[in-house]
């Protein structure tokens, strides 16, 4: 099993090619929440299994969609016998939006691990929020917290922002290097 796993919902395929871009950066496993807010067989031997947890998740309505808020509160399970304890933790997020309210998501991550008795890693990347940056570099939306990607709303997966998919490669190299020093 893979020491990072990434647990995520995608609602139109845009928070998907998020998470794959992360599983490239930090070589770690996809696991999908379906429609119906489940994960697959074997996806919670995965996660108990895991050195690090990612989430992700869209923004919709300012939070974590529904499929992701149930896999969540079905996390109590292994909340009670605290089995994600000390294991590294971090979190993105896409909307149609540059703000979106996706802070509150990563809120929403953060304090769902901090329950979990987990150790967050923001994206430690600077922010490209000079008058010379580009939407195609690292960290243009500029977060500190965990990754935040912006996709119009009227635009595939396929075209998603290519700066961002490399923010969220950046970020999965992180989490591997962090992995490999702490875990």
């Amino acid at each position: 099993m893979s020491k990072i796993v990434i647990v995520f919902h995608s609602g139109y395929g845009h928070t998907a090619k998020v998470a794959q871009a992360v599983a490239e950066g930090s070589g770690g496993a996809l696991l999908a929440i379906d429609a119906e807010g489940n994960l697959p067989a074997g996806g919670w031997e995965q996660l108990a299994a895991a050195k690090a947890i990612v989430f992700g998740s869209p923004t919709y309505m300012g939070s974590v969609s529904w499929q992701f808020k149930k896999f969540a509160d079905a996390s109590s399970k292994p909340w009670f016998t605290q089995a994600w304890k000390d294991k590294i933790a971090a979190g993105f997020t896409n909307s149609a939006t540059m703000n979106g309210d996706k802070l509150s998501t990563l809120h929403y991550l953060f304090t769902l691990s901090q329950q979990h008795g987990m150790l967050w890693l923001g994206t430690g990347m600077m922010p490209s929020n000079s008058k010379a940056a580009t939407r195609d570099d690292l960290n243009y939306v500029g977060s500190s917290s965990g990754l935040m990607t912006t996709t119009p709303s009227d635009a595939s997966a396929d075209e998603m922002v290519p700066g961002d998919l490399a923010t969220a490669r950046a970020f999965g190299q992180r989490i591997a290097q962090s992995v490999s020093r702490i875990a």
